[in-house]
């Protein structure tokens, strides 16, 4: 069931990304949670994370995020969990240029009053340039 649990969420941050609902965006972190986008964006609090969020939004018309494949160890116990999803953005800026980001998240789950929440998400971006992937791979293997 906590499976489950944990997909819904996942689901939810999605959802929330595409359809701007920022109530439904921010109920998916606990309270002490961590938010860390890499090159030193990384924040603290539901409150904080929201605003952060919520200011990062403006640059965009439009996101779409989908998520592809993820995994999660659960401790029913103790209300701890771990797990990594990858994903994509399609993302229209508001200058009007289009974008993809490809990567993943590196999550903990904290279970709060019986709902499992984000204590954290660290994102690892694979892929950030134009959708037809002309860009750079950050994973890349050279030789």
């Amino acid at each position: 069931m906590s499976r489950d649990a944990i997909e819904r969420l996942v689901h939810d941050y999605s959802d929330a990304v595409v359809h701007r609902d920022f109530g439904q965006w921010g109920s998916t972190w606990a309270p002490d949670g961590v938010w860390d986008l890499g090159k030193g964006r990384r924040v603290e609090g539901r409150e904080a994370i929201l605003e952060m969020w919520t200011g990062a939004m403006t640059r965009f018309t439009a996101v779409i995020q989908t998520v592809f494949n993820g995994a999660a160890e659960l401790d029913e116990e103790s209300g701890t969990g771990t797990g990594r999803w990858y994903i994509l953005e399609a993302m229209q800026r508001s200058d009007g240029t289009n974008s993809m980001m490809l990567g993943h998240y590196d999550d903990s789950y904290v279970r709060v009053d019986g709902q499992w929440l984000f204590a954290s998400r660290e994102l690892t971006p694979h892929y950030q340039g134009p959708g037809d992937l002309s860009g750079d791979f950050h994973n890349a293997v050279t030789e």
